[in-house]
């Protein structure tokens, strides 16, 4: 795994590890052409270690069973094997390569893998900063973005409408709001 050296204030060395609780794993993704669907992730975990020498890297893991669009016979479909097949492909993944400077953010390199296929994805990183805490420990905070092709990882089902277009989209954005805490 390849790593970068971060400049991210007040990140000291160690492992810093997600809030699910303070967290959030989302997506929208294109309905009817017209609309989108927005959903989230109620089981994720993942942590950032930083080096002595402040190389960093990431990693977290998503259940995608916990999939929650807001009506449970979407959210069933999408359990399925015409999308996320989670009963043989339980977990999605995100592994760092790397996480360079992009102006006053950052991009975190990485490969993702999702259904059993894994690709290299950008995410564009904020960085929030670190606070004190509330008596149990300093945590950090991040927001983050990309944007997948649902197809580039066997999601090829097509649901076309009769006027033209689909009932899903092809473009999944993605968007994390991350609190992570020092692990003592």
């Amino acid at each position: 795994m390849t790593t970068a050296t971060t400049t991210f204030p007040g990140l000291t060395a160690g492992t810093w590890v997600l809030d699910p609780v303070h967290s959030n794993v989302g997506f929208t993704v294109r309905h009817l052409m017209v609309s989108k669907v927005r959903g989230s992730f109620e089981d994720f975990s993942g942590a950032i270690t930083i080096a002595e020498d402040g190389t960093a890297s990431v990693r977290a893991d998503i259940q995608v069973a916990s999939i929650t669009t807001k009506n449970a016979d979407r959210d069933a479909h999408i359990r399925s094997a015409d999308f996320f097949d989670a009963e043989q492909f339980p977990v999605a993944s995100f592994v760092s390569t790397g996480i360079r400077p992009d102006g006053d953010d950052y991009i975190v390199d990485g490969e993702f893998t999702l259904r059993g296929v894994t690709k290299p994805v950008e995410l564009r990183l904020e960085f929030n900063g670190v606070n004190a805490g509330m008596g149990n420990g300093p945590v950090a905070g991040f927001d983050a973005t990309t944007v997948l092709n649902r197809k580039d990882f066997g999601i090829t089902i097509d649901m076309p409408l009769e006027g033209g277009g689909a009932v899903v989209g092809d473009k999944i954005t993605i968007h994390l709001e991350i609190e992570a805490g020092l692990q003592a």
